[in-house]
């Protein structure tokens, strides 16, 4: 008897932050990124990055204001082009695709910002994170799974989301993301304008959601917090990735630790 699906993807084991070449060699790369390179009019955003998530990963991308992070998520779901280089979800090359393609595939963006529908209940939200999908059936499970994660939403289930708190649209938009059932979660600055508590609670989820088997890339300026539940980490400066390795030996290197851990 086949198992029912569940809000998250298979579990898998995470790899703890300092798993070896050896360990991440056996591992299925998911989202693969290669000699990208992203130009605004004549400014080159994206300088030839290249970097890849491997399944069950959680995969930090650090850097300061500026360094081309969010250029390069938009440049990976569609919503910006792209102007040399390969972007491969699941060995196939999803180069010039747009993001409800991707959104079907399993290739899901939380943008920052969160991207409200703000004039939709935060139940109506919920739902349209689930457009792309046919199992109606289970739909509303995977809304009460999101009320599990996140009970302030349920709380306030029919309120308009554009009424909520920051904090609270970060959590709706997340808990959206996942009603798409992503194979791999893009999160572009979660933590960013929260207050400390909040932001807490969002490290939590995002630690949460990755235990449970979904394979996530992390786009975040607090690079502490971010080394600290990552795989891997990769960092970026003025569109370069300039360093790269296993979380722990990113946070414990001085380097790092000067430029964006403010000591």
């Amino acid at each position: 008897m086949a198992s029912t699906p569940t809000l998250f993807a298979t579990p898998v084991a995470a790899a703890p932050a300092q798993h070896t070449a050896a360990a991440a060699g056996s591992r299925t790369p998911m989202l693969k990124i290669s000699d990208l390179r992203v130009a605004y009019g004549g400014i080159q955003a994206v300088k030839g990055i290249s970097f890849e998530v491997l399944e069950g990963e959680l995969v930090s991308l650090i850097g300061a204001n500026g360094a081309g992070k969010t250029t390069t998520l938009k440049a990976i779901t569609g919503t910006q082009p792209v102007a040399f280089g390969g972007i491969e979800f699941l060995g196939r090359d999803i180069k010039g695709q747009g993001p409800w393609d991707l959104v079907r595939q399993g290739l899901v963006m939380v943008p920052e910002g969160r991207g409200m529908f703000t004039r939709m209940t935060i139940v109506e939200n919920l739902q349209m994170g689930a457009f792309v999908r046919d199992d109606d059936k289970q739909i509303e499970a995977d809304i009460e799974n999101v009320f599990g994660i996140f009970p302030r939403l349920k709380e306030r289930r029919n309120q308009l989301s554009g009424t909520m708190s920051g904090g609270e649209q970060q959590m709706l938009a997340m808990g959206r993301a996942l009603m798409a059932r992503p194979k791999v979660l893009l999160l572009d600055e979660p933590s960013m304008g929260l207050s400390p508590l909040l932001v807490d609670k969002i490290f939590e989820v995002i630690d949460e959601i990755h235990r449970r088997g979904t394979t996530i890339l992390l786009v975040e300026q607090n690079a502490s917090r971010a080394l600290q539940l990552a795989t891997r980490g990769y960092v970026m400066d003025s569109g370069e990735i300039t360093m790269s390795g296993a979380a722990r030996a990113l946070l414990d290197d001085p380097k790092v630790r000067a430029a964006y851990l403010g000591e």
